[in-house]
């Protein structure tokens, strides 16, 4: 059966400098010893989470996309974390999927923190974003976008053997607050349970330019909700392989997927 390896990183963000960022980060990935093959990033893991889009976004070709493209290619890696980007006049906290080849795609937030005023500042996304590698099919998402159960369940619109089973792993970028982290350890368990999916989640550490602070509790957890891994208040890079046999078999054994509600997003 497929396995796939994922590496995560969880680290300080430099307040609004970008370069400092890109250097650091860089760093960790190259300091990435066994084979991998998706490296995770945070949200805005070139600038923090800034409320000031005017001064800090690119286009698509600008600095940060073209760093991605630069080290998943010299990694061959798939490297993904959102950045800042202005598209066609607006601003997006834009979760980047980038391809070794320098193909990517992409996913704008869609759920955007009106209690720190990104609703006001960025544009929603309006559509979900599933990526394919190796035959696993990946749900890809942003911090606020957690809270929002509906968002990322599992489509029951499928009919027979693949009712229900839309994707295999779901991963969070984030950047979470301290104080809020109990919402984010207890969500993340809860989004593996109900999808019987893999779920990642990566969130940052220290404090940002706003004095709030992070501990990361950046998790990896199995499709019975069981934690395989997390770290707490500290920079991390960690490896770690999934399998697709224990997705199965987890499936196989409760198939409670097959007794979902149908139901249908309408944008």
């Amino acid at each position: 059966m497929s396995t796939l390896t994922v590496s995560v990183i969880q680290t300080n963000l430099h307040w609004e400098d970008k370069q400092k960022n890109l250097s650091s980060i860089e760093e960790k990935i190259l300091s990435i010893t066994e084979k991998t093959e998706i490296v995770v990033l945070p949200e805005m893991f070139s600038t923090g989470f800034s409320m000031n889009p005017q001064t800090l976004a690119e286009k698509m070709d600008g600095p940060t996309v073209s760093w991605m493209k630069k080290v998943a290619a010299a990694k061959r890696i798939i490297l993904t974390g959102s950045v800042i980007i202005e598209d066609n006049g607006h601003f997006y906290n834009r979760l980047i999927w980038m391809l070794p080849n320098g193909q990517y795609g992409y996913y704008d937030k869609r759920h955007l923190f009106a209690y720190a005023g990104e609703d006001e500042k960025y544009s929603p996304g309006m559509k979900r974003f599933i990526a394919s590698v190796k035959g696993w099919k990946i749900h890809l998402m942003v911090c606020y976008d957690l809270r929002f159960p509906v968002w990322a369940r599992q489509s029951s619109s499928a009919s027979g053997e693949d009712k229900g089973l839309e994707y295999d792993l779901l991963i969070y970028v984030a950047n979470w607050p301290e104080k809020r982290n109990h919402a984010w350890k207890t969500l993340l368990q809860a989004r593996a349970i109900e999808n019987q999916s893999y779920v990642i989640g990566v969130n940052r550490v220290g404090t940002d330019g706003n004095d709030i602070a992070y501990t990361g509790d950046s998790m990896i957890i199995d499709p019975l909700g069981e934690i395989q891994w997390q770290k707490t208040g500290e920079e991390a890079v960690h490896t770690i392989t999934l399998e697709k046999e224990k997705l199965n078999a987890v499936r196989d054994k409760f198939p409670f997927w097959k007794d979902a509600d149908d139901f249908s997003i309408m944008p």
